[in-house]
């Protein structure tokens, strides 16, 4: 299993998205504030990761921490909670794990300064294998809805590198490869970053699973010959009521597959659905540099002085989402009732 990011005494060590898939380098960083540059340059990237890393970085901040004691270093843990926040505004799952970090802080502050720091290194460590563990979780929920052969279609990278290993939508799709099923991944590129076609096709050609890479505008054409059995993506942030928010594209993705009768799945840790946004009108978007735009491995693609818009994700609404694979089982319309049941699992 690919070790997307893991604890180490020299400090939270992520493998660097950024130079696959022809370099396989690691990085180690070795403060909160390096942690968070880490996340903002998209070095790791993926909501369920994203999550885990800031925990660590939250961690890491506190293990360095010189207060003596929980006074005196109330005001700098939430700093580095601030700090940690600020990178990416779309994930819930930064939040999320953030929030959990405050209220381990909260529920051992009345301990002895090195048995605090532990405490939260061992609360970051748990988030790294309960995310494992809700990844296989959801293959086996999600495995089941995939067709028993034929195409796959999936757009963006909700891998083992979306994920602390295995994935979420990768993680549906290796199950059901695992379970005998003959699948053929396509993978949109998925401009202007290129996470399908340097990340997730790097993971499944290392598993062995059949994978052909096309260009975002090519996903209906492959639809409408029928080699398309099923949709599955990762997610961002959901809604209450089912709206989806994960990498641009997928709102275009779920058109074409809803007028090509092809079902759309979208997969995700139950952390990821958040019950007090209402709907995706309320989900903030990233906007990320032109420069992700205008430029290609460090060529200019693009004349000087073209405005250039470049949100990082779009918001799929709940119409057009077949089903939502969690841990804790699959979601379907009417959502606004099945996420609450799954709430209270």
């Amino acid at each position: 299993m690919i070790k997307t990011l893991e604890w180490t005494d020299g400090g939270v060590r992520f493998i660097d998205q950024t130079k696959l898939p022809t370099e396989e380098t690691y990085v180690t960083c070795k403060s909160y504030e390096e942690v968070a540059d880490a996340i903002r340059t998209m070095i790791v990237r993926g909501a369920p990761v994203i999550g885990v890393a800031a925990a660590m970085g939250v961690a890491l901040g506190a293990r360095d921490s010189k207060a003596a004691n929980p006074a005196d270093f109330d005001a700098e843990f939430n700093h580095i909670c601030g700090v940690l926040a600020a990178t990416r505004p779309t994930a819930v799952n930064l939040f999320w794990a953030i929030r959990r970090m405050k209220e381990k802080y909260k529920s051992v502050g009345s301990q002895p300064m090195p048995e605090i720091k532990q405490q939260l290194v061992d609360e970051a460590q748990r988030m790294l294998v309960e995310d494992i563990a809700a990844n296989l979780a959801m293959g086996k929920h999600g495995a089941a809805l995939l067709p028993a052969s034929g195409g796959v279609l999936t757009h963006c990278n909700a891998g083992a590198l979306a994920t602390c290993g295995y994935g979420t939508a990768l993680g549906v799709i290796r199950a059901a490869v695992d379970s005998g099923k003959q699948l053929h991944v396509f993978a949109d590129e998925t401009r202007p970053f290129l996470q399908g076609s340097r990340l997730t096709a790097w993971e499944l050609m290392k598993d062995g699973i059949p994978t052909t890479v096309i260009s975002d505008n090519m996903a209906g054409a492959i639809m409408s010959q029928g080699r398309i059995g099923a949709v599955i993506v990762g997610a961002d942030r959901i809604a209450a009521n089912g709206d989806v928010a994960n990498k641009i594209g997928t709102y275009t993705v779920a058109i074409l597959a809803k007028e090509h009768g092809i079902p759309f799945y979208v997969a995700a840790p139950f952390c990821t659905v958040d019950l007090q946004t209402a709907d995706g009108s309320g989900i903030p978007i990233e906007q990320r540099s032109s420069g992700e735009v205008t430029h290609m491995a460090g060529k200019q693609m693009t004349p000087d002085g073209v405005q250039v818009e470049n949100p990082a994700f779009d918001v799929t609404p709940h119409k057009y989402v077949t089903a939502i694979i969690t841990e804790r089982g699959v979601a379907r319309e009417p959502y606004t009732k099945s996420l609450q049941d799954l709430a209270g699992r």
